[in-house]
């Protein structure tokens, strides 16, 4: 069911730094990555805008089967106070442990939680069930009639519908939900609001949206049309295309 007409919910703004060796990056459904900024700067810049969160991703550290970034982690956390989402190579518990001591505040687990779905019941029990966050990255498959999970990067498809594997994450003890429909990342032509909706109606924790954002419009959308709790942009605010307060005043006018 979607909001009713006249009914507001506030919608937090997740600028998302995507790293790779040290330097934020962006490209368009995970590919053709090209560099826009130093993480330490920009993680500052959207603090001091007011960002309700901060999430960081190691886009390469499942891949190349690595550790994620501590030391990163932990020199950004000593330049910012907001919430702080870091995910990519957290695969077990001490790594976890030990991105939790480095300064992150959510633990996000995206290809692993598929290959590894007792390891969210084990995160939750460890580190309690508000830090943790199950990635789900999410591409339309027209044959099957659904949203089907993909792993490593996009690279990888699963057996997965991500509306039901959004469920059982949920049941094994995750939090919240970061999902990012592959399908809209870096288009910049608006999130997937029929996804978002599937699944934010689908379980009772709250959803990150990521993929799409390119105007304020999309934002003011994704608030009226969904059960986003928050929503994830990159490239546009790396860009200086649109700040974090343009959009909240927006949102509040909406």
């Amino acid at each position: 069911m979607l909001r009713q007409k006249g009914e507001r919910m506030m919608l937090g703004i997740v600028p998302c730094l995507d790293i790779q060796d040290g330097k934020v990056v962006k490209g368009v459904q995970f590919e053709g990555l090209v560099a826009l900024g130093d993480p330490l700067a920009l993680a500052e810049r959207y603090a001091a805008q007011g960002a309700d969160m901060l999430a960081m991703l190691d886009i390469t550290a499942t891949i190349e089967g690595r550790e994620t970034f501590y030391d990163l982690v932990r020199a950004v956390r000593s330049r910012i106070q907001i919430p702080l989402l870091v995910g990519g190579g957290l695969k077990d518990i001490e790594g976890m442990r030990r991105a939790r001591e480095a300064g992150a505040d959510f633990l996000s687990v995206g290809s692993r939680a598929v290959e590894e779905p007792e390891l969210i019941a084990k995160a939750s029990e460890t580190f309690g069930r508000e830090r943790v966050v199950v990635a789900i990255d999410a591409k339309r498959d027209e044959e099957a009639g659904m949203w089907r999970v993909v792993i490593r990067g996009g690279r990888e498809k699963t057996s997965h519908d991500a509306v039901r594997f959004a469920q059982t994450m949920v049941a094994q003890g995750a939090g919240m939900i970061l999902l990012t429909s592959i399908d809209r990342d870096g288009r910049r032509d608006g999130y997937d609001l029929a996804l978002t909706q599937a699944v934010a109606q689908a379980v009772d924790v709250p959803v990150i949206a990521s993929g799409g954002a390119g105007e304020i419009e999309h934002f003011i959308e994704l608030k009226r049309h969904t059960r986003a709790r928050y929503a994830l942009a990159a490239s546009v605010f790396h860009r200086g295309e649109l700040t974090i307060p343009e959009i909240k005043q927006a949102l509040v006018a909406s």
